[in-house]
């Protein structure tokens, strides 16, 4: 019986020591398979932020790039802009006199333009000189504008944009001359009708040109009107029954848009703001014509072509 009984220990024994080995074996491979896990996702975090960074990097470049054709774009700008005033400055008196001309029309024999300190001539024809210089250098300005724009540019933007350009540089110009051969005239001659026996007019070289060119910019920027609002109908933001609806609101939008820009005056606030009226009714009728119609909402886009023009944008900034 103590033989028998020897034996069933050792055998229980060796049972636990075969346990406890296969237990040990266990738990090492359980620590082996999770150290070989975290090793696996420390790999994957890493392959991670790496792929970030490249993408970052990627992304930092085209920025950069664009950032150095703006500057090359500018500078460009720059040297037409000072290649302008240079030609300008040459013949700053004559210019002068061509913006003057409307005022000295109607101003009685002996009287003239003024300059009530010392370099305020001086300033005043650098001042005609650099507005000239910008109106010479504009076709530079709007090309350079156009080649860094249109590389971002699908084709049918491309189409639609060209035009958008033009037009408002023709917009720009005719609410200009509109305000230098219309406008000016009746002003002036409403102005120097206040002039007496013992009072007369001494207007100066600097309060002039600042008035003149306040008005020219007022109108050459209101003329565009049109244009926008055309162009937010083809978008489909803005549609023909919104405008018709909201014309009151309209009218009194332009008022008071016409005395913030122009000079304080009824007359100058009066001339801009009927103008503003008639181009409202245009940009109405532009909208009936050139509007986006219901069947072109419905339409999806094009997507595919996009892709397409996207991929063929992105070989070519990488060649």
């Amino acid at each position: 019986m103590t033989e028998q009984g020897d034996k069933q220990g050792k055998k229980a024994e060796s049972k636990e020591e075969e346990w406890k080995k296969k237990y040990k074996e266990e738990i090492k491979e359980e620590v082996i398979e999770e150290i070989k896990q975290r090793r696996q996702e420390n790999q994957k975090k890493k392959k991670k932020e790496y792929r970030k960074k490249k993408e970052a990097s990627k992304d930092k470049q085209p920025v950069m790039s664009h950032l150095e054709e703006l500057r090359k774009r500018l500078i460009t700008c720059a040297i037409a802009i000072g290649v302008g005033f240079a030609l300008s400055y040459g013949f700053k008196e004559k210019l002068f006199k061509i913006l003057t001309s409307p005022l000295e029309k109607l101003m009685q024999s002996g009287d003239k333009l003024i300059y009530t300190s010392l370099p305020e001539a001086f300033f005043t024809y650098i001042k005609v000189s650099f507005l000239f210089g910008i109106l010479i250098a504009s076709p530079v300005i709007i090309y350079q504008l156009w080649a860094f724009i249109a590389p971002g540019l699908y084709k049918k933007e491309k189409s639609t944009f060209l035009p958008i350009i033009f037009l408002s540089s023709l917009f720009f110009a005719a609410g200009s001359l509109f305000g230098y051969f219309v406008v000016f005239p009746l002003g002036f001659k409403f102005f120097l009708s206040f002039a007496t026996e013992t009072i007369r007019p001494l207007p100066s070289m600097k309060e002039y040109l600042s008035f003149a060119a306040k008005l020219l910019l007022a109108f050459g920027v209101c003329f565009e009107l049109p244009l926008v609002l055309t162009a937010l109908a083809k978008l489909g933001i803005v549609s023909v029954a919104f405008l018709k609806k909201n014309r009151k609101y309209a009218l009194l939008l332009f008022f008071v848009t016409s005395a913030i820009l122009t000079p304080p005056d009824i007359i100058s606030q009066v001339m801009l703001a009927i103008p503003l009226a008639l181009l409202y009714e245009l940009s109405i009728f532009g909208a009936k014509i050139f509007g986006k119609k219901k069947e072109d909402k419905e339409q999806p886009n094009n997507s595919d072509e996009n892709k397409k023009e996207e991929k063929e944008k992105e070989t070519e900034t990488k060649k």
